[in-house]
């Protein structure tokens, strides 16, 4: 009766919450957590669970899987707004329940934060876990790489269910080990594409075998510590590949799948690597080869993940990094544009993205080209522009803003290229400000 109720009220919140036009986010499921802490045992699910964790790209890999699964004719339940915690995952199945619990759909698709998968899902069922990669990330909040790692690792070892790893990252692949027992096991990997390197250089992780010690080698970088690699002891890396994705062209927006082209809206070997996860999921789950090829060719993501937008007239394109992988993959997509352009890069230290600001002096400005000014925004901006500064880039081209609304003006006081990078709390804050200041100049 206790959980009836909780469900029944904070489906009422969700209600009144919409009424107003408001999301809601995590709070219904924050509600009932705290009311009851075993609130999850509630719900009665009959669909598959299909975890998508990582640190960087799970909104993207989690929100194409669902698209493709929609498109192919399945119910899908799905938390595409992000809320990837115990309250926010809550949350949705809140929403998506019956006052009595029951949950209908063939499909339940949860991003997940890799801190959480061994917490959630001995509370719920599931099907299938996707792991994208591993970076360090928010230490002050997640810790060390390896803790991160360990955690699944330890969740691992009883889990019998689909596993779907990124054969490229030594980080993930190694856990395919966690349980010998386990049969599901599927790789994927995406082959060396032209921007590939034979010298990492970008910060990595994972540099050792996880089970020798013996450093590893690698016959190419894609990105970070992301590649083709193998353990020359003990051969750690030869993994069998379930699904290759092939002819990477980022110029022409396409990719091969076992011979088939396949076009996409993304031009980031980043994003090819989600794009990866998600066909991997598609091809384990038997959807038809036309229908996911239809998906993928139309998919796009308008929340701040490679978005792009036409602002003052401006091509504008609009990325999250909340780490020093993701401001280099940034950069990466900067350098490999030909056309000249300008920087709007935003900084916050709220709690929600770590008070420690270091992992800026891992992102490769060294190695920026083309870009012919850089404004600083956030509660950082001069953090920013010092690290900028220490790279050897113009110091006259560096323009810090005490404000978003200064910072966005300041971008479009030239015409041409603009791109803007924003962390964790600041990127739908910098989104907005764009869209506002469009809205202002449009008509003058």
């Amino acid at each position: 009766m206790k959980k009836f109720l909780i469900v029944l009220i904070t489906k009422f919140i969700c209600f009144i919450l919409k009424i107003f036009g408001k999301h809601g986010g995590n709070l219904p499921g924050k509600l009932a957590f705290k009311w009851d802490s075993k609130i999850f045992n509630y719900f009665k699910i009959d669909g598959k669970v299909i975890a998508v964790t990582g640190t960087n790209g799970k909104t993207m890999t989690n929100n194409c899987i669902a698209q493709i699964l929609k498109d192919s004719g399945k119910t899908v339940v799905s938390n595409i707004e992000g809320n990837n915690m115990e309250t926010g995952i809550l949350s949705v199945l809140i929403k998506n329940c019956s006052i009595f619990g029951k949950v209908k759909a063939e499909f339940l698709i949860f991003e997940t934060d890799e801190s959480y998968v061994p917490v959630l899902y001995s509370m719920m069922p599931l099907d299938c876990l996707v792991v994208l990669n591993f970076f360090r990330d928010q230490l002050d909040r997640a810790g060390e790489v390896e803790s991160i790692i360990l955690k699944n690792q330890k969740f691992l070892e009883t889990y019998t269910g689909k596993l779907i790893l990124n054969a490229d990252d030594p980080n993930v692949a190694r856990l395919g080990k966690a349980n010998k027992r386990n049969k599901n096991i599927f790789y994927y990997r995406v082959n060396r594409y032209e921007h590939s390197t034979t010298e990492p250089i970008e910060a990595g992780e994972g540099k050792f075998c996880p089970f020798c010690n013996t450093r590893l080698t690698y016959e190419y970088y894609q990105y970070a510590h992301i590649g083709r690699f193998k353990c020359p002891t003990c051969y750690y890396g030869n993994n069998q590949i379930n699904h290759i994705l092939s002819d990477v062209d980022l110029k022409n927006r396409t990719f091969k799948i076992e011979e088939r082209l396949y076009k996409t809206q993304f031009n980031s070997i980043y994003a090819i690597y989600n794009l990866a996860a998600a066909t991997s999921v598609a091809k384990v789950y038997n959807v038809s080869e036309d229908s996911v090829m239809k998906t993928v060719e139309k998919f796009v993501l308008n929340n701040g993940r490679l978005e792009k937008m036409q602002i003052g007239g401006c091509d504008t394109i609009v990325n999250l990094a909340k780490n020093p992988t993701g401001a280099n993959v940034s950069l990466r997509l900067i350098n490999e544009d030909e056309s000249n352009k300008d920087l709007l890069f935003v900084l916050n230290d709220n709690l929600a993205d770590g008070k420690d600001v270091s992992w800026i002096w891992d992102i490769n400005f060294e190695d920026m080209q083309g870009v012919d000014r850089i404004i600083t925004a956030g509660t950082r901006p001069f953090d920013m522009a010092i690290r900028i500064k220490t790279s050897g880039y113009p110091e006259d081209k560096i323009f810090p803003c005490a404000t978003l609304e200064e910072a966005v003006t300041k971008l479009y006081e030239t015409k041409g290229k603009k791109y803007a990078i924003a962390n964790y709390t600041s990127v739908q804050d910098t989104r907005a400000e764009l869209i506002k200041y469009n809205e202002r100049t449009k008509n003058l």
